[in-house]
């Protein structure tokens, strides 16, 4: 059976589980297997793969349909261009939450509403994804990176060294700002927003893999959104400014508490691909 071939086949068997995008999770899982880069794998799709990396195919084929995260199989996910590594302990980067860190990069640029070398503030940061593509992607930033889960935060460590931020990034364990050791100019903040009526009915996929203090947000989902933005203020420069990210139907209870606790805030709600508001940005107004 050629590369091909074993392609054609983990796809079907995806496919009759009712897998999304069976086809693109299908090679991912080979290419790992095989150990090559995109370009090599379509290459050599006309060889024979080695009896173990086919072997291991099969075994990574039976874990997605076990339902665990081609993410968590692999150990990788990409975020905005770049690549993570990703472990159990860190819910898995998705694609809306880079709407999140555009908002907050155009902050930083040297027209945005924030001076250069810029302090950001990411709370509840994870794999570190937000953290490090922040860095990369504004001139002389510093961001705190801050996570209640000792476990996440190796997992951050790694990333911000492979990225080479390890300079600008500083992470930090605790609950939402406590941690933070200065005021900064921009919160950033992808905290949990599923209900927890919601979070009962999530895949298993999400359900049974992801880390639930990722995720679950309460009996409205806002809990930790609301205790961030009550205490907000406290940790912001002046003209300080804050980027958050809320679930679906959320964006007027997130933006009456902002009203609360920022004076006189200039707040805009952006969507995302899907046309679903999906992060706030809280300004001053002036």
């Amino acid at each position: 059976m050629t590369i091909g071939q074993s392609l054609a086949r983990g796809r079907r068997r995806l496919e009759e589980a009712a897998v999304e995008d069976a086809g693109l999770e299908a090679e991912v899982l080979l290419r790992h297997a095989l150990g090559m880069s995109r370009e090599e794998f379509l290459a050599r799709l006309g060889e024979e793969p080695d009896a173990n990396a086919a072997c291991r195919f099969e075994e990574l084929v039976a874990r997605r349909l076990a339902h665990e995260p081609t993410a968590y199989i692999t150990g990788h996910r990409e975020f905005f261009g770049l690549d993570f590594e990703v472990t159990p302990a860190t819910l898995i980067p998705r694609p809306e939450t880079e709407l999140l860190v555009e908002a907050a990069i155009e902050l930083g640029k040297p027209r945005g509403r924030i001076r250069r070398g810029a302090v950001f503030a990411d709370i509840g940061t994870g794999s570190g994804a937000i953290a490090v593509a922040l860095a990369l992607n504004v001139a002389r930033c510093d961001v705190h990176a801050v996570d209640v889960s000792r476990e996440a935060l190796e997992v951050a460590q790694r990333n911000v060294e492979r990225h080479g931020v390890g300079d600008r990034v500083y992470l930090h364990r605790g609950d939402l700002l406590t941690p933070l050791p200065e005021f900064v100019d921009v919160v950033v903040a992808n905290l949990p927003y599923v209900t927890t009526a919601d979070w009962e009915r999530l895949p298993p996929e999400i359900r049974d893999h992801e880390p639930r203090a990722a995720l679950d947000g309460g009996a409205d989902g806002l809990d930790a959104i609301r205790e961030l933005l009550r205490e907000g203020p406290r940790f912001l420069r002046p003209r300080g400014c804050a980027v958050i990210e809320f679930g679906t139907g959320q964006a007027e209870a997130v933006k009456a508490l902002a009203r609360e606790s920022f004076p006189e805030p200039a707040l805009e709600v952006r969507r995302d691909l899907a046309g679903i508001e999906r992060v706030l940005l809280i300004t001053p107004r002036n």
